[in-house]
């Protein structure tokens, strides 16, 4: 069966006899010292020394890797200390830690994923039933392996137990200390959890399923849990137990003993010569994973308003990731064990890093922290790693676009000064519009009251003014030319300081919402400058497309005046709309929250649903990416009635879309989109539910408000006012989808939740909702479909 991926066991089995002759070649370093291929990597030597003379550590070994080939191989200080001394030697077999959890387990549900055997976002529940106990039936695979499943850090070790079966009723019996997908908690739990669903979808136990499927298709001899007694003397002894037995050969992590050696998350012995044909198979082919398997595990899958960036089991960028060092760039990936252990892959730079220890020995009082760090940024420094233009395009998909922020949020505030397209149609002396003075082009201007220059002109009395250009029309959209109408019954009228016709392209039937046909013919260009909220359902998206539709039909030309996305464009967020529902608050299959401007829209329509209209997009001057709308240096001016603020902006992609359900969200009130409420809400109970749900980004304060519009005008109504605590942090559609679920699970025969598919235009997550699934699990959902759809917009980008 080939899975998801379209690769599965046909890759392996093809790709294995190509592996099995190419990497002993490349990893044909034997049991000898390899000297440094370059002088800079000298240094490591005085590292490793002086660790190992402050007493950091008793020895170790060394091995990086770098474009295909071993760079550097030593062994350092003392294998052993107690009860006998013995040199250390790069054959050395090591207890791996947690690096278990990438090597072995990580690696086998990657397969089982790449069969279909599983998919990332199934409940685990599914697969093991005892799972779901004690509220545990949401948890999803993804949740497991990136540590955002809400358990705690690790079984219960406070009484005594033993063997696999107990250990396995605590996991399964397990209560949460989190809700899942609320924050990053590195959890053994999950991995435990992980090895025994392994053993319940293949029949094999763990080790003998890794042993089968990983190490022996990888030339990995001297990797396996439950190491044979041959191979106790190179085996680096790491701690004495309680009952004063050093141990060596057996597994340092208490949870693993008491498991019996074999677990999810820790158990493994390695050497360093087969974690590089691992580390190099992932650099340059496997013959256990195919390409797009090894990318989807070891690019960003947390939620994705989270600070910690975590792979499917790797490490990214998180408070762990010390050992990626100062250099190496973020999108690297790797991991790090507790006795000791730590590798560290680059595919940027086509470099990996391995630190083998037993800093743990004989007492538990070593660290190989700093060292760790220490050495990956002596590695980076002397190999002179850079990164490529297509590499930092990579990187910036997987960063964000400041990468000065170790584990937290890479948009920054900063104070810019940005230029709309108007200003830089001024700038060109509007030649993008080409005036004609002896035979002047008859203009008509889609605009409403955000249509101002940054002197605080009005596009329409700009353009009436330019020598070779005749405004003879203005098109207004909902709310009215000067933005002041919450009513389809707009009528047209006239501009009195330009004396242009001002015709309404807004009302209740599709044909009101359109442009006349007759007045585009006596036309040779529209200009479209309007002030977008980068929401898929605000009504401005949907006018520009059927310009560029009318604009085709009539063989005229569009011009479109870019502006901010003021909600910034570095976040895709909130359901793609289903195919075959367009309408006026779905003009596209695009995700909730796009994260385009609306010249970049303009793009994007034309080319995607084969408009051919014969667009031209001024671009802003000095926006970048990241930058939310205070950063622009612009003036807010309201693009609609009730989005007063930047704050209701940043809420609206999530109250918004749940607002055509039979709750209020503010309107008529002081604070639009900071509210939810109702008649029979009470707001105490919402906003506990709410709050315990601890979502990123935003609390809740409970509140009495009297809307004087909109449903339940003057009706005292409960409810929440939203508290934005990080805007960075925020996911506005999960938190409208949050919002939804607990007045359902609250208020289950007052509120009707079929309303909110009227703007959300997801059947899936409508029904998911009504079926009582957990809000994250629901979003998790839409993380695959808004990856696709980053990838489309990226042919369209202008900034």
């Amino acid at each position: 069966m080939v899975g998801p991926l379209g690769m599965g066991k046909l890759y392996r089995q093809f790709c294995f006899p190509v592996f099995a002759a190419i990497v002993p070649l490349l990893l044909a370093a034997g049991n000898a010292q390899q000297p440094p291929r370059s002088p800079g990597l000298s240094n490591i030597d005085a590292i490793m020394n002086r660790a190992v003379a402050e007493g950091n550590i008793p020895g170790g070994v060394v091995l990086v890797g770098h474009n295909g080939s071993v760079v550097y191989r030593k062994a350092f200080g003392m294998r052993s200390l107690e009860p006998t001394r013995e040199p250390m030697t790069t054959d050395t077999i090591f207890d791996m830690a947690s690096i278990t959890k990438c090597v072995a387990t990580t690696t086998a549900m990657m397969q089982l994923f790449e069969d279909g055997r599983v998919r990332l976002n199934d409940p685990v529940a599914k697969y093991l039933k005892d799972f779901a106990q004690n509220g545990k039936q949401d948890i999803t695979i993804r949740e497991l392996m990136t540590h955002f499943s809400g358990l705690p850090p690790d079984l219960d070790l406070s009484q005594p137990w033993q063997g696999r079966d107990t250990a396995y009723r605590m996991a399964m019996a397990g209560k949460l200390q989190n809700p899942p997908g609320s924050r990053f908690v590195y959890s053994d739990i999950n991995f435990i959890t992980l090895g025994f669903l392994i053993e319940q979808v293949t029949g094999e136990s763990l080790d003998s399923y890794t042993a089968r499927h990983v190490f022996a298709p990888m030339g990995m001899k001297e990797t396996r849990f439950l190491p044979p007694k041959e191979w106790i003397p190179r085996i680096a002894p790491t701690q004495y137990d309680e009952q004063g037995v050093m141990l060596r050969g057996v597994v340092h992590d208490p949870t693993a003993r008491r498991m019996g050696g074999v677990a999810g998350h820790a158990g493994l012995f390695s050497t360093a010569d087969d974690l590089a044909r691992f580390a190099q198979s992932l650099l340059s082919g496997s013959p256990v994973l195919s390409p797009l398997a090894i990318a989807k595990m070891s690019t960003p899958q947390q939620p994705a308003n989270a600070s910690s960036q975590r792979g499917l089991g790797w490490d990214i960028d998180s408070p762990f990731s010390t050992n990626r060092g100062e250099l190496l760039p973020v999108g690297s990936f790797g991991h790090t064990g507790f006795t000791g252990t730590s590798l560290w892959i680059d595919p940027v730079t086509n470099t990996y890093i391995i630190i083998l220890t037993n800093a743990v020995h004989p007492r538990g009082h070593g660290t190989a922290i700093a060292l760790r760090s220490e050495i990956a940024t002596a590695v980076a420094a002397a190999l002179h790693l850079t990164v490529t233009e297509k590499d930092r395009l990579r990187l910036a998909r997987i960063t964000g676009y400041n990468e000065s922020m170790m584990a937290a949020r890479r948009i920054v505030a900063r104070n810019g000064e940005v230029k709309d397209g108007i200003d830089v149609l001024e700038s060109h002396d509007f030649r993008e519009l080409q005036p004609d003075p002896a035979h002047p082009r008859r203009i008509g201007l889609v605009a409403n009251q955000t249509s101002v220059d940054r002197q605080g002109r009005r596009t329409a009395d700009v353009l009436a003014h330019v020598p070779g250009l005749q405004l003879v029309a203005i098109f207004s959209p909902e709310h009215g030319f000067e933005g002041k109408l919450d009513t389809t019954a707009i009528g047209n009228s006239r501009d009195a300081a330009t004396g242009a016709p001002v015709y309404s392209v807004y009302g209740a039937t599709d044909a009101q919402r359109r442009p006349p046909a007759d007045v585009l013919a006596g036309l040779d260009a529209i200009v479209y400058d309007i002030q977008d909220v980068g929401v898929r359902f605000y009504t401005y998206e949907s006018t520009l497309g059927y310009f560029l539709e009318a604009t085709a039909k009539a063989g005229k030309e569009i011009v479109v005046l870019d502006r901010p996305d003021p909600i910034g464009g570095a976040y895709v967020q909130g359901p793609v709309a289903d195919a075959g529902r367009e309408s006026f608050v779905s003009y596209w299959q695009t995700p909730v929250r796009h994260g385009m401007t609306i010249g970049e829209l303009a793009r994007l329509f034309n080319g995607e649903r084969k408009i051919g209209a014969a667009l031209t997009v001024v671009p802003m001057q000095g926006w970048l990416r990241g930058d939310w709308f205070d950063s622009t240096g612009e003036v807010w001016t309201n693009p609609s009635p009730n989005m007063r603020d930047l704050n209701e902006a940043a809420l609206y992609p999530g109250i918004g879309m749940i607002e055509a359900s039979n709750i209020s969200v503010g309107r008529g009130a002081d604070t639009p989109f900071e509210l939810v409420g109702a008649p029979w809400i009470d707001p105490a109970s919402l906003a506990a539910h709410l709050n315990a749900r601890e979502l990123d980004g935003v609390r809740f304060v409970p509140v009495r408000f009297t809307p004087t519009s909109s449903i339940y005008a003057t009706q005292p109504c409960g409810g929440v006012n939203l508290i934005v605590t990080d805007r960075n942090a925020l996911d506005a559609p999960e938190l409208g989808i949050e919002i939804a679920s607990a007045l359902l699970k609250l208020y289950p025969n007052q509120y009707k939740i079929a309303g909110v598919d009227t703007l959300m235009v997801s059947k899936s997550s409508l029904d998911a909702l009504a079926a009582g699934e957990d809000p994250r699990r629901i979003a998790e959902d839409w993380q695959d479909a808004d990856a696709k759809f980053e990838v489309l917009r990226s042919h369209y980008l202008l900034y």
